[in-house]
């Protein structure tokens, strides 16, 4: 990661845990639609298996008997047998387009169940028959290909837990609904996301929060380091992760260290048991160029081996004036069986972003009148020599080993290797505002070449077990990462005066830059060990109790300069998590939760000495409730989150030219609100809304520029009379913000479209339009002001393989 100051002194499917240990009504209702006797389920009206045809289902992996009720929900199939054979058993769910024979076969697989037919053709839950002493030989290929289909990740708390199970806030960006809105950036991604704000007021860094806090961690499979100043440099290409997920509050047992906003975890693509694939064509306004392909295949012929390669190229102008985006992905992995009981994964991502005439810094708009510039959206301060590049290259490799049929160990490793270049140009005003003629501001040019490495391992225990007569779930595992960064900077810059404002791209030249210095130079170690249980207190009752405790050492020079040393120092916390659900209704759920979390701060005192680490405290209650079959998941939550020792600014040192901080405690409480799922059989939505108030020691609104009240709105539905046009809408919404001193923006609304239209079973044309009403607006006033872009199109192909 690019280490270089900024003039403001700163960086300027989830698998279900056993939600009923038992749920013997919930089944019998599906399974029993005639009668109950003894524990013994008895015929249902018949339904000839023959006469049923193929649907679409996406139910992912749980406990046998929440699998198969939903399954009976969604297809209407009955089925006749015992509620006791699915006692402890686990399937492996169900996807894909399928007749009732092969979805029952598919969620049965495993499980020494099937479902066979009596002689009237009614379907029938029987012992499947024991494999004959030949048969081993296809016991790898089942296993692997179970955790190939069924994947999944552990949310908020390290433990394979249903996202309405889990007591605390989680919303997911699927793979599809990126593809139908045509986003292939990060930063465009979580703009969709209920909660989330993505604070964008460079080109090239970026910050998001969510809860009222900057969020400090995003993760990649669950893994990754904390962000520095809670900024992101670069943007990843979506098309490489099969889903991104937001999970908000104070996440100790999932991150380690971070705070009270939230951790953003990007969920890669993995090979699955079918070859074949997509490519993707795309242009469109400023020159849009993209072109991405994205193809697994099956490498043995038992299954035990398969590939995907993922390949994405992206070339574009932009809005803003001369800005250049040039983004090359390429991401590999392998996976396969080892003896009998082992799954191997591996795989390598390189990811290329080189960035013309890029804006360091944002624009200043006020007058000292109070009034605000009013310039054309395509305002840069930006010079026609300027260049941010970054390259990364990452590796991972995991095994995971089944130890019996209720444990399993995994083993992870990632290494990155980054390397970045810039040459920056930045203008600024000393006074905070422009001249009435629009002078005013003075430039910063900047040069510096950076290199960074992380390295982070993880082992960890994770099943079930059985105690005072019920079964519960436990994980337990250890961490360690490490990373180091080295930036050089170079001197020859000056500090010119610069004409009027908006200026070309020619008015300052680059300049002759003089010798290389180390500008920062440091590393940061984590050790942590963290361990979850999930308790079945009753059949409804369920309590997850979690630890986590680290140690995190930091070497080195400032991570942005300064000159101190941060001379070892050391953080040792530990962090509780405290959960529980009660099950209302089969498909209504009451949670609470606290937990907190701990994070180092880079700021510094007005003496120059680093602040102490920072608090992050989470509480919350809620509600959780599936519709409509459960194809719809509702949540409402109420939320308390405080940072304690949150640095703050306090004044700027003219002599060392920075900012200095001081420690307060800041409290954001709120609600929010979300609905995600189906609306009949071609309508899908997803409705988020949160409400926050941010108050500081003495009562007082604080940190002006996060929007108290947001609203995101995806939704998309065929075409009644048109069966192969599919259209959709997303509609962002943020109430008024402002940043003392600064800008400042009224409440927007900004709303996209798309429409595609499938050509053929394997060709579909999609038109995707952005800022529909061509609003202009301030994307964020946090440190000065960028404009949003203006109305945009793009026109896709997508071919399937």
């Amino acid at each position: 990661m690019t280490r270089h100051p900024s003039p403001h002194g700163r960086l300027a499917c989830h698998t279900p845990v056993p939600r009923h240990a038992l749920r013997t009504t919930a089944l019998t209702v599906h399974l029993l639609l005639g009668g109950v006797a003894a524990g013994w389920i008895g015929a249902a009206q018949a339904q000839a298996p023959a006469a049923a045809s193929a649907r679409s289902y996406d139910i992912p992996a749980g406990p046998l008997n929440t699998v198969l009720t939903r399954f009976l929900g969604e297809s209407g199939v009955l089925l006749s047998g015992s509620t006791e054979l699915a006692r402890g058993r686990q399937s492996p769910g169900v996807q894909g387009r399928l007749t009732p024979d092969a979805a029952l076969a598919a969620l049965l697989a495993g499980t020494g169940l099937k479902a066979a037919t009596d002689d009237q053709g009614r379907y029938v839950l029987r012992p499947a028959p024991v494999a004959k002493p030949q048969a081993p030989v296809q016991l790898p290929t089942v296993s692997v290909q179970y955790k190939r289909e069924f994947r999944v990740s552990k949310g908020a708390t390290n433990l394979p837990m249903e996202i309405k199970d889990t007591p605390q806030t989680i919303s997911t960006i699927e793979q599809e609904s990126l593809r139908d809105f045509g986003i292939s950036s990060s930063n465009d991604a979580l703009r969709m996301g209920t909660g989330i704000n993505v604070e964008a007021w460079e080109t090239n860094r970026t910050g998001y929060n969510a809860r009222g806090f900057d969020v400090m961690l995003t993760q990649i499979d669950g893994m990754g380091m904390t962000n520095d100043w809670g900024l992101v440099e670069g943007q990843m290409d979506t098309f490489l992760f099969e889903k991104i997920e937001l999970i908000r509050g104070a996440n100790g047992l999932l991150t380690g260290v971070g705070n009270a906003s939230g951790t953003i975890n990007f969920v890669r693509k993995r090979p699955t048991n079918h070859d074949g694939g997509e490519v993707q064509i795309t242009g469109g306004s400023h020159d849009f160029k993209r072109v991405a392909l994205d193809y697994n295949k099956v490498l043995t012929e038992d299954g035990s081996w398969a590939g995907r390669l993922v390949v994405a190229h992206e070339d574009k102008d932009s809005h803003l004036r001369a800005l250049h985006d040039k983004r090359t992905a390429i991401y590999g992995v392998l996976e396969g069986q080892v003896g009998d009981n082992g799954v191997l994964t591996f795989g390598l991502t390189y990811q290329d972003a080189r960035q013309r005439s890029p804006m360091w810094g944002s624009l200043t708009l006020p007058y000292a009148d109070g009034t605000l510039a009013d310039f054309d959206v395509s305002a840069s301060t930006s010079q026609d020599w300027t260049r941010w590049n970054n390259r990364s290259v990452n590796t991972f490799v995991e095994y995971l080993h089944a130890l019996s049929p209720d444990w399993e160990a995994k083993l992870s490793y990632n290494h990155t290797e980054g390397d970045g270049s810039t040459r920056l140009f930045y203008a600024y005003s000393l006074t905070g505002y422009l001249n009435n003629d629009n002078t005013g501001l003075i430039g910063w040019p900047y040069r510096s070449q950076s290199e960074s490495k992380s390295d982070i391992v993880d082992v960890n225990l994770t099943g079930r077990f059985d105690a005072f007569g019920r079964q519960h779930d436990a994980v337990l595992g250890l961490s360690h990462s490490k990373q180091t960064s080295l930036t050089y900077s170079y001197a020859g810059a000056t500090f010119p005066v610069l004409p009027a404002f908006p200026y070309a791209g020619d008015v300052y030249p680059e300049p002759d830059w003089g010798a290389r210095s180390v500008a920062s130079d440091g590393d940061q170690r984590i050790t942590r060990l963290y361990a979850a249980t999930r308790l079945a207190l009753t059949d409804r009752l369920k309590g997850i109790v979690g630890v986590n405790a680290i140690r995190l050492t930091r070497d080195g020079t400032a991570i942005y300069g300064g000159g101190t040393n941060l001379d070892n120092e050391t953080t040792e916390k530990a962090s509780p998590y405290v959960g529980v659900t009660y099950d209302i209704t089969p498909d209504a759920l009451a949670y609470a939760s606290y937990s907190d979390i701990f994070q180092a701060q880079d700021q510094r005192d007005i003496n120059g000495a680093f602040l102490a680490p920072m608090k992050g405290v989470n509480a919350e209650v809620g509600v959780k409730a599936e519709w409509l079959d459960r194809k719809l998941l509702t949540t409402f939550a109420v939320f308390s989150a405080e940072q304690q020792g949150l640095a703050t600014i306090a004044g700027f040192d003219a002599v060392a030219q920075r900012n200095y901080y001081e420690p307060r405690d800041v409290t954001s409480r709120g609600i929010e609100i979300e609905a995600t799922g189906q609306i009949g059989a071609d309508t899908r939505i997803t409705a988020g809304y949160t409400a926050l108030r941010l108050t500081g020691e003495d009562g007082k609104d604080i940190y002006e520029w996060v929007p108290r009240r947001t609203l995101k709105l995806r939704v998309d539905t065929r075409v009644p009379g048109l069966p192969d046009l599919r259209v959709g809408t997303a509609v962002r919404w943020q109430s008024d913000v402002s940043k003392d001193g600064g800008a400042w923006q009224d409440a927007y609304t900004i709303a996209d479209a798309f429409a595609t239209y499938r050509l053929s079973d394997k060709a579909a044309l999609r038109l995707n339009v952005y800022n529909l009403f061509d609003e202009k607006y301030l994307r964020t006033v946090q440190y000065g002001a960028i404009y949003g872009a203006p109305r945009t199109m793009l026109l896709s192909l997508d071919y399937t393989l």
